[in-house]
């Protein structure tokens, strides 16, 4: 019975050595606040105490301000470019010890895991904002879940495996669209479409229903349609103040930095066009409100509310 028993204990002794493939340590930074090096550094970094996982990435090019598609994440490998690394130090560290281009001496470094296989999976979804009043919503910014597939460290002594690590999560800002519009719709001189400006940013309504929808009668009951390819709601946004003549310039001279389209309606449900006329000094005031608008780019998307002023323009009688 006493050999038996050491005989055992022999076994898990052996069994507990660092095989090279084995857990040895419990590197836990998921619920660690995720940063990013200032300026050019492509550096996402997290600090916990005296240790630090970092990864080095083109930021810019990786984490776009746009949702990944519902299960397939973005995937980078691991490479001599795209770097993951854990470091433990022998007293508290903080960013000075990482992110200028002369890294802090102290504390010293006392390990470093480099990894030198495996996946970078990020799932990006919006961060929004929602008005209570109305239901509208407002990106702020993008959360970018990341998780190492399949990721290889090399450490002191040997490697390091694990099949699924979690990062956590790294959040970048978006700059809300300021949609500064007021009621006042413009015509444009050149075919039917419905401006509404503001500086260099512009929605429009592209209608093949023009002369249905703004028929110089009066109504009594909403005329209505739906958004879709041939209704068409647009967000634009430029680097520059934008005007009719502009729009009327073939072509365009420039690219919209940002490009949101409405999704097509639903009868009864969304997406609507609705026009209310009244005749106001002898013209015809044509009033346009938007119900139930989702406006899409890439796969994000936000609400522009349960009834929305699109704005209101005269039409001489």
């Amino acid at each position: 019975m006493k050999q038996f028993l050491v005989i055992l204990v022999l076994f898990f002794s052996i069994n507990a050595c660092d095989d090279g493939d084995l857990e040895v340590k419990n590197i836990d930074f998921e619920d660690v606040v995720a940063a990013k090096c200032s300026g050019d550094k492509d550096v996402i970094y997290k600090i916990k105490d005296t240790e630090m996982l970092l990864i080095e990435i083109p930021a810019a090019t990786t984490f776009l301000n746009d949702e990944t598609p519902e299960g397939d994440p973005i995937e980078v490998a691991i490479s001599s470019t795209v770097k993951v690394k854990y470091r433990q130090y022998n007293g508290a560290v903080s960013v000075d010890n990482i992110c200028p281009a002369i890294p802090n001496a102290t504390p010293n470094l006392m390990e470093e895991w480099n990894a030198l296989a495996g996946t970078i999976q990020i799932t990006s979804t919006a961060i929004k904002t929602t008005d209570t009043n109305t239901g509208a919503t407002k990106i702020t910014g993008y959360k970018h879940y990341i998780v190492f597939k399949n990721i290889t460290f090399e450490k002191p002594g040997g490697t390091q495996v694990y099949s699924s690590f979690v990062f956590g999560n790294y959040n970048t800002t978006a700059t809300a669209l300021s949609f500064g519009f007021d009621e006042e719709v413009s015509k444009s001189s050149c075919d039917n479409r419905l401006f509404n400006f503001n500086g260099s940013e512009v929605l429009t309504l592209d209608t093949d229903e023009y002369a249905t929808l703004f028929a110089n009668q009066i109504t009594t009951e909403p005329r209505t349609a739906l958004l879709s390819s041939t209704n068409k709601l647009t967000y634009s946004l430029y680097t520059s103040v934008v005007n009719d003549a502009f729009f009327c310039t073939t072509p365009t001279p420039t690219i919209p930095s940002q490009l949101w389209i409405a999704e097509d309606g639903v009868d009864d449900v969304s997406g609507i066009i609705e026009v209310n006329t009244i005749v106001v000094g002898g013209n015809f005031e044509h009033t346009i409100r938007l119900k139930k608008v989702t406006m899409k780019k890439g796969f994000s998307d936000f609400y522009l509310g349960d009834d929305y002023l699109f704005g209101t323009f005269l039409l001489s009688n």
